[in-house]
């Protein structure tokens, strides 16, 4: 999970999107682009992966951008596959079927041929909302849902443009079914046919979408097209990667960040068998490191376990997980930079009052597939495999490593394990690392493709992390029980401070994603400030961002409100909300019908738990089923009401909320925190940052509030909501809501 654009000039345009789905009849083409340019290649597989440079795309088509042009989307085969070029990574979310998925819908083609690849580092495949490359902020098909749309609906206009120069009948008597064009007088022809002529017809530059009724791919769920290679093993990802000759490095790392090098011993190291080099290189934060390289991992990792080596931490700050909680409680005390500023004077004079601190760990995003990144070298050219988020980015850093332009590193977009944001480092420091390491070890005359790759314990004891939290609120109730004023305090690293994403996610100061979630979309009189202390541990957006500190702070505050007032947690909500919020309300109550929330008897020490939040522009509610016994907290079912639009595909859907509620519940359990001492982190492996087991899974069951309108973010929104619902059944039971993660309930 990445982060969410702060500001409307990132955003896409819902009411254009609306627009372009109401379109009338699809054989409408209005102003096209003349034949030559769309973009060719020869060859018999019809239309061609357009792997070109944006100047070659923007000179030869004037009226569309790179990210419109059918030719660098879609490859039609003689037999009529059809095959779709995603602009995102894939890395568990499904994109590369839903991507397809909704091109397919316009183009009318036979779904079970239909198949996908990553696309690279061209113009073509950046995010058409952002102007770059990125998978995150659950943007992917909020973003490129009409882009898509529209790709497939080209495609197909050429097609049966094609067709009906072919037959000597007008367009309009035409039509598409199912990977044929299908003539007036009973003619018949199949995509694979009529790939080449189509080629030669021009690119409409307008196309009228279809009418959703008459969708009959989109919003039916669909199975996903890995599911059948990763089931089976044969998935291939950035880790499995294979190169004629190729190289394996590790690399040890400082173990305080930002670290140098005082003195090394590699004699033992390299007398290990198939070590072929040792080498000093540069790491992330100004550090060094110490590249073990070989003909394999076990080797270059049994080379790095016999160096000996003497590290000088003197100059960077050593922190202390203790001692930073004592010092971000000291600040949550005092008033930071000022996000709301409400006025604060009947708080002295609320006849009830609420004061509450709230802890929030470091957190590793420890997915399944560790870091890597493999480089081949040719001369002033590069070429790197890998799993990334924004592979423009990555090139571009990898350029300045090597001493070369971005256009002359090519990056292989490969299926990643799992991510959660941290494939997307705005330092590019494992690319950086990795292409340091090659640099290296061509200067040491090992002319060979390198893999450099992170073990579980470099993954998680090397950073980033979810930042740090303190909360610290005060909130006066009325005697009526309406809240009279919320004063607050957030303390955390920036996330973005010193990326290129500063310049529209920082504000007045402020790190948005810091404060998203806060307040909304509640109608509450709060003052909410903000400190950002500067803190040597690395820190990177982690999967729901802001939303996995401030939904569980509004939610479980909220509840305590309604506890302590004696009101009904659902029907506090709903009032708070007053007039506006209706796809919030649509969502709880959905998950409260469905849940059955206060109509039916729960067993005996259960408890309902109710939280709801919007990121991402969806609405996430759960309604869940909680015990405590003997001190620890069990979590036994989750009912889902989500409002996301019109929803493409409803599998994908049911296992990104089941996912999220999945990774909301791993910050609840005890193990679930980053810690440091004297600079060092004191977790490694699943030992020790724990995740939840598969006797921790509740039943989860998704609802959906059905809709037409455009699609919004699905990747990250089931998460925030699951631990405070989880905490709020807690404190039903208890009298008493958790205020730290992972929950200490003794």
């Amino acid at each position: 999970m990445l982060f969410k654009p702060q500001t409307g000039h990132f955003e896409s345009n819902p009411a254009l999107a609306h627009g372009l789905i109401d379109g009338g009849a699809t054989n409408t083409i209005a102003n096209t682009v003349p034949r030559r340019q769309f973009l060719k290649v020869v060859g018999v597989s019809g239309f061609a992966l357009g792997m070109f440079p944006a100047t070659a795309l923007a000179a030869d088509a004037p009226g569309l951008k790179p990210t419109q042009q059918p030719s660098a989307f879609v490859r039609i085969a003689a037999d009529g596959t059809v095959t779709v070029v995603i602009n995102r990574l894939d890395f568990g979310q499904g994109v590369q079927t839903a991507l397809p998925l909704i091109l397919a819908e316009e183009l009318d083609a036979d779904w079970s041929k239909v198949k996908s690849v990553h696309g690279d580092a061209s113009p073509a495949y950046f995010d058409p909302a952002f102007g770059m490359h990125l998978t995150g902020g659950s943007n992917t098909i909020k973003n490129s849902y009409t882009q898509y749309r529209e790709l497939g609906a080209r495609t197909r206009a050429m097609l049966v443009a094609a067709a009906a120069q072919q037959w000597g009948v007008p367009v309009a008597k035409l039509r598409t079914h199912n990977g044929f064009v299908l003539g007036p007088s009973g003619q018949k022809l199949g995509y694979g046919a009529l790939a080449q002529a189509a080629m030669q017809q021009p690119v409409p530059e307008q196309v009228a979408l279809k009418d959703p009724k008459q969708f009959r791919l989109i919003g039916r769920p669909t199975g996903r097209l890995d599911a059948r290679d990763k089931a089976s093993g044969r998935q291939a990802y950035g880790i499995d990667t294979q190169l004629p000759g190729q190289l394996t490095a590790v690399v040890a790392h400082p173990p305080v960040f930002g670290g140098r090098l005082k003195a090394l011993d590699d004699t033992a190291a390299k007398a290990v068998k198939g070590v072929k080099a040792v080498l000093r290189v540069p790491v992330d934060r100004g550090g060094d490191g110490v590249a073990v390289i070989a003909t394999g991992y076990w080797a270059a990792k049994k080379g790095r376990d016999a160096l000996k080596a003497q590290w000088d931490t003197a100059s960077v700050e050593k922190v202390d997980s203790a001692k930073q909680l004592a010092s971000y409680q000291a600040l949550a005390k005092t008033k930071g930079l000022v996000k709301f500023d409400a006025y604060m004077s009947p708080l002295a004079a609320a006849p009830r009052r609420i004061s509450a601190e709230f802890v929030f760990p470091y957190l590793a995003h420890a997915p399944m597939e560790p870091l890597n990144c493999t480089v081949k070298l040719d001369g002033d050219r590069a070429e790197l495999w890998l799993g990334t988020q924004m592979p423009g980015l990555d090139a571009a850093a990898a350029a300045r490593v090597l001493g070369t332009s971005a256009d002359k590193v090519k990056v292989h977009t490969q299926m990643a394990g799992g991510g959660f944001g941290r494939r997307a480092i705005p330092t590019s420091d494992y690319v950086v690392e990795a292409c340091h390491v090659a640099r290296a070890a061509r200067a040491a005359g090992l002319n060979a493709p390198v893999r450099t790759l992170w073990s579980r314990e470099d993954d998680i004891k090397g950073g980033y992390y979810r930042p740090m939290h303190v909360h610290r609120a005060e909130i006066g109730v009325d005697a009526q029980g309406q809240i009279t004023a919320w004063d607050h305090v957030i303390v955390g690293q920036s996330i973005v401070k010193g990326s290129p994403f500063e310049a529209f996610m920082v504000k007045n100061g402020i790190d948005d994603t810091m404060v998203e979630g806060m307040k909304e979309p509640y109608q509450l009189p709060m003052r909410l400030s903000v400190h950002h202390p500067q803190v040597n541990v690395p820190v990177l957006w982690w999967r729901s961002v802001g939303a996995t500190h401030t939904a569980y702070v509004m939610e479980t505050l909220i509840d305590d409100v309604a506890r302590l007032t004696q009101q009904d947690p659902v029907g506090y909500r709903l009032k708070l909300m007053g007039e506006g919020h209706p796809r919030h309300k649509a969502a709880l109550q959905l998950a409260v019908n469905k849940s059955g929330y206060g109509k039916r008897p729960l067993a005996a020490g259960r408890a309902w738990g109710v939280a709801v939040h919007e990121s991402f522009n969806s609405v996430v509610a759960y309604v869940v089923e909680a015990s405590v016994d003997n001190g620890v907290p069990k979590l036994h079912a989750v009912t889902a009401g989500v409002h996301c639009n019109l929803v493409v595909n409803p599998t994908t859907l049911e296992a990104q909320v089941q996912g999220g509620a999945l990774m909301g519940l791993s910050m609840c359990l005890p193990g679930a925190a980053i810690t440091l001492q004297d600079g060092v982190v004191t977790q490694s492996n699943f030992g020790d940052f724990l995740v939840p087991r598969i006797t921790d899974m509740p039943t989860v069951a998704v609802h959906t509030v059905p809709s037409a309108e455009p699609p919004t973010g699905m990747g990250e929104p089931g998460l925030p909501p699951l631990a405070p619902a989880f905490a709020n059944a807690i404190g039903q039971l208890t009298g008493k809501t958790p205020r730290e993660l992972p929950f200490k309930l003794a």
